[in-house]
């Protein structure tokens, strides 16, 4: 089964607001996923994001592959840096 952690749309029409899951590739977007990895809404100013790190690095060392958008999120959450042995990293 591969996992991709990525975004699933919620909100009411013309207002999105986004989840972060991990969900089966196969899944429909906004269909079954394996857990809910935090929020992304858009809308507000600056944009908010909550991820929680953990559940996302445990997702990324057995093997899901982010989606482009959620990448970019990760990166700003901090989550990729941790994952890739960013600064301050002894490997």
């Amino acid at each position: 089964m591969a996992v991709k952690i990525r975004l699933t749309r919620t909100g009411k029409r013309k207002q999105p607001s986004y989840r972060i899951v991990a969900a089966d590739s196969r899944a429909p977007r906004d269909g079954r996923f394996l857990e809910i990895l935090g929020h992304y809404n858009p809308r507000t100013d600056p944009s908010t994001i909550v991820v929680d790190n953990e559940k996302a690095l445990k997702w990324l060392r057995t093997g899901a592959q982010p989606t482009a958008a959620v990448a970019k999120l990760l990166e700003i959450s901090g989550a990729m840096a941790e994952f890739e042995g960013g600064p301050g990293s002894d490997d």
